[in-house]
């Protein structure tokens, strides 16, 4: 499947249905690997806010996505929409801090959409297919995702109303599928609930035109769209939420009672688990005499085992009786010493830094050493385990902090800055 967009921009209007605020969203094609991006038009920093879970900054009352100051309310319908119809690209600008609401369903995006057009990108789609079981488990709510071949949702809610009572419902989705059966389902509300709701600052814009609104034994503004709306709009929002690990998912999700809270937990369990993969990595001795400029007897990393691009990595030393430096520091009874060990994280620090491309065939030279503390000796027999965590990098200077473990106890730690130079 090859990755989409939008063939052309579009803008539609209204009031969010919790913050009150009447907002003009525009959507924009936009380039294949760019993904979904809002931007707040109004602010004065126009920052860009991907449509990714890190972002994801609250789900009190509907999922919030910010970066610094800029923050864009109830995002999960209008991502929902982009979901079922397989568009994982477009700029979505606003000039308000929550998308209009609409009829408070996904439909009006997805006719607007269809409308402007879909546009095939010359790239292939990029899926995550779900190879284990991941769960969330808070009291009576439940939700799970499985390895599965297409995009499973099997969803059952429970209230005490006589509209909804129980209701399940078990749907793969695809474009079609949900075009039919999942777009159209409405947010939901209680009567009850409405007065304490805008005390808080939620619900200042819901509606009988934007909302499914209850009472205490009926719905207050007519006909349901589907008899089992209720939990079809559930599915609706975990469409939207899911959206957010960047890419469609092969698997299935079943989900008893849950709502955003539990699924963007569980986004950010998936979204563990996938950087984890990603940053396994297994280069030994040849590898990284193929990225270090080190020889023996000053090449004291053995192996490395992980790299979390932009963020830290992982390597280890063995420590034999046949190291060259125990010959003169203490013979009688060897310790590695400290300076060594510090350099041993120093050379971690450079394979992260000399495995980017732009980095390849420089120098890496040290420029300063702080706050480095030795807790314990390292002898022969030990694995000197060596991770480095970024605290900056601006070109090619760099600061990190280092930690060497033996059995995971601390041996040494401090802090590096290095700067890479032109062999």
């Amino acid at each position: 499947m090859k990755q989409k967009t939008i063939a052309k921009p579009f803008k539609l209007s209204g009031i969010g249905i919790h913050t009150g605020n009447y907002c003009e969203i525009q959507f924009e094609p936009a380039p294949a690997g760019k993904g979904v991006v809002f931007i707040r038009e109004d602010l004065e920093e126009k920052t860009e806010i991907p449509a990714k879970i890190e972002n994801a900054v609250d789900v009190a009352r509907g999922t919030i996505l910010g970066m610094g100051n800029a923050r864009v309310h109830t995002v999960e319908h209008v991502l929902s929409a982009l979901a079922g119809l397989g568009i994982y690209n477009a700029i979505i600008r606003v000039n308000s801090n929550e998308p209009p609401a609409l009829d408070g369903s996904s439909k009006p995006y997805v006719e607007a959409i269809k409308k402007a057009g879909i546009k095939e990108l010359d790239e292939e789609q990029d899926f995550y297919k779900v190879k284990k079981v991941f769960s969330i488990n808070k009291n009576d709510k439940k939700i799970i995702l499985t390895p599965g071949n297409g995009q499973m949702i099997s969803f059952t809610i429970e209230y005490d109303h006589p509209k909804i009572m129980t209701q399940s419902i078990n749907i793969d989705i695809n474009p079609d599928v949900f075009c039919n059966e999942i777009m159209g389902a409405r947010t939901f509300g209680f009567f009850s609930d409405y007065e304490k709701l805008k005390e808080n600052g939620h619900a200042l814009g819901a509606s009988l035109e934007n909302t499914v609104a209850l009472d205490h034994d009926k719905v207050m503004n007519g006909a349901l769209r589907y008899d089992d709306e209720f939990v079809r709009h559930k599915v609706l929002d975990v469409l939207g939420d899911i959206f957010l690990l960047g890419k469609p998912v092969k698997g299935h999700i079943i989900a008893f009672k849950t709502g955003h809270m539990e699924n963007i937990e569980l986004m950010r369990i998936v979204q563990k688990d996938i950087l984890e993969e990603k940053s396994a990595v297994d280069w030994r001795i040849d590898k990284i005499k193929k990225i270090l400029p080190h020889r023996y007897p000053f090449l004291l990393v053995d192996r490395i085992v992980e790299i979390v691009e932009g963020k830290s990595a992982r390597g280890y030393k063995n420590i034999t009786s046949n190291d060259s430096f125990f010959n003169g520091h203490f013979p009688q009874r060897p310790v590695m010493p400290g300076v060594l060990i510090t350099e041993a994280l120093a050379q971690v620090a450079g394979v992260f830094m000399l495995s980017q491309e732009e980095h390849l065939g420089k120098l890496p030279y040290f420029t300063g050493i702080d706050k480095v503390r030795f807790r314990r000796p390292v002898v022969p027999g030990d694995r000197l385990d060596l991770s480095v965590e970024i605290i900056k990098i601006k070109g090619n200077v760099g600061k990190v902090f280092g930690k060497a473990e033996v059995d995971g106890k601390l041996a040494a730690s401090g802090e590096l800055m290095f700067s890479l130079v032109n062999a």
